[in-house]
């Protein structure tokens, strides 16, 4: 009878480790972000930094700040997964009298893509296109979508020409 019991609960044991399920850890990538390398316009193959720049997205309900002002040649914007466009106000500071703003609007088809149960859904970009609104002094020249698929945040997927 004791041998029994010492079965049975070995046997009880292994019946309860075995129901046990893998913990799920999200090691994965999340929602990729765009971008943006900023060229000389005059040599296109040179980066150039951008003196003072402040970029705000334009939202319907007001801008909020995603980029204080900072002089870089690349930066990385997040893109909007509940709609198809994304808007950001582009401020150039040269001087006291001298504030440059541009407004780009970036449209795309967002595509859902589910990674696991611990990590959900990711958004990738499609079919990325670009457009300037410029003020009175243009600073952006010219807008090139180098990579139209937004997959990872590894190379510049737009070009910024000033």
């Amino acid at each position: 009878m004791k041998k029994l019991k010492i079965l049975f609960v070995i046997l009880l044991g292994i019946l309860c480790f075995s129901a046990c399920e893998k913990d799920d850890i999200c090691t994965e990538d999340d929602t990729p972000q765009l971008v943006i390398r900023f060229y000389d316009a005059l040599n296109p193959t040179e980066f150039k930094d951008v003196q003072n720049l402040i970029v705000w997205g334009v939202l319907p309900t007001g801008g909020k700040d995603t980029i204080a002002n900072i002089a870089l040649d690349s930066i990385v914007l997040p893109l909007r997964v509940d709609e198809t466009s994304t808007t950001f106000a582009f401020s150039r500071q040269l001087s006291i009298d001298d504030i440059n703003v541009d407004t780009l609007t970036f449209n795309y088809d967002v595509k859902e893509i589910y990674k696991s149960r611990a990590c959900g859904y990711i958004a990738n970009f499609e079919n990325l296109t670009a457009t300037v609104k410029q003020d009175d002094s243009v600073w952006v020249q010219t807008i090139d979508v180098d990579n139209a698929l937004i997959e990872n945040t590894a190379s510049a997927h737009v070009k910024i020409f000033h």
